[in-house]
């Protein structure tokens, strides 16, 4: 690769309390320390408190989301009175700023009525919540973005989903690199060839799919191509990789140095494959081994590959996967 992934500084949005701004309801914050310490870094943060910002101030009443007819609102609980309006109308303006920002991710605030994106209270006509509801900022902010690598803090505890979301989120600013300006086919054939693993380990259909329409792009309309790619490349990153489509990639890797290696090292390299599978090391244990095979005996190809590393590996992200 011409760049290493610990090169390269991303813009991120994210709820302005994740970072230690005392912006929430009480003057508090949520602060969550492996945005702030370990990823910090890598980032150019882009805060947004879309509650302070859209004019409710600090403090300010306490608010969920309540079922009204056909849609949810955003009602202050002791008053009852409405702010959906104003949330929203600042919330489409706000996003209509961020789109301009080229935005590589976003990590929302969990169970915030304004900046929750899954499983937010809603209470129903009875007064009682139920786990179904969007914050209302988050909605259209996921709306506005679909291909938006985007996360709550909560979900980024579980190692697999944050190494996945952290894979993303440098994978789509390498995409949208790609198709900035006067993008050829020529650059999209060298893109899709240095992805095509990583690819791989999460789904194999899309995988399979991409490469039949980078075969055809000359052929295709340059927007229906390039929105295309997008929508299912990152729809393919999206799902996370498993151990079992990991194994196979590896196992792929390795069948690129079958005449170099000795009969110990082929065996080494099978033990610790296995041993990935079965839970016993993490993945970075076997990508070592690999990375390591592949700039000894020059294998371009897999030197070339995103799947070997598809972030810095100061984060050691793979160390727990």
């Amino acid at each position: 690769m011409s760049e290493t992934s610990s090169t390269v500084v991303l813009r991120i949005g994210v709820s302005s309390c994740l970072l230690g701004q005392k912006v929430r309801y009480d003057r508090g914050h949520k602060r969550d320390r492996f945005l702030t310490d370990e990823l910090d870094p890598f980032v150019d943060w882009v805060p947004v408190c879309p509650e302070v910002e859209s004019g409710l101030g600090l403090p300010r009443p306490t608010m969920h989301l309540a079922k009204n007819a056909d849609s949810v609102a955003l009602i202050e609980t002791k008053s009852g009175l409405d702010h959906t309006r104003t949330m929203e109308a600042f919330s489409r303006r706000r996003v209509r700023e961020l789109r301009e920002l080229d935005l590589s991710g976003y990590v929302l605030k969990k169970d915030s009525p304004s900046c929750g994106m899954a499983r937010v209270k809603v209470r129903n006509e009875k007064g009682m919540p139920d786990r179904n509801g969007i914050g209302v900022f988050a909605a259209i902010l996921l709306q506005a973005l679909p291909n938006l690598p985007i996360e709550e803090e909560g979900r980024l505890h579980d190692a697999r989903l944050r190494e996945n979301f952290i894979e993303r989120i440098f994978a789509f600013q390498r995409l949208n690199r790609l198709f900035t300006g006067r993008w050829t086919p020529r650059q999209v054939v060298a893109f899709h060839t240095a992805h095509k693993l990583q690819l791989m380990a999460h789904s194999t259909n899309i995988y399979r799919d991409l490469g039949q329409r980078v075969a055809a792009v000359k052929g295709l309309p340059r927007s229906e191509f390039r929105d295309g790619y997008i929508r299912d490349f990152m729809t393919a990153l999206s799902k996370v990789a498993s151990p079992g489509r990991n194994t196979n990639v590896l196992q792929h890797c390795a069948g690129y140095f079958k005449k170099q290696l000795t009969f110990g090292e082929r065996a080494e390299l099978t033990d610790l494959i296995h041993d990935y599978r079965k839970g016993i090391v993490p993945l970075v244990v076997p990508l070592t081994l690999i990375r390591h095979f592949a700039r000894l005996y020059d294998i371009d190809y897999l030197k070339g590959q995103y799947f070997l590393d598809p972030h810095p590996r100061e984060l050691m992200l793979r160390n727990h996967v």
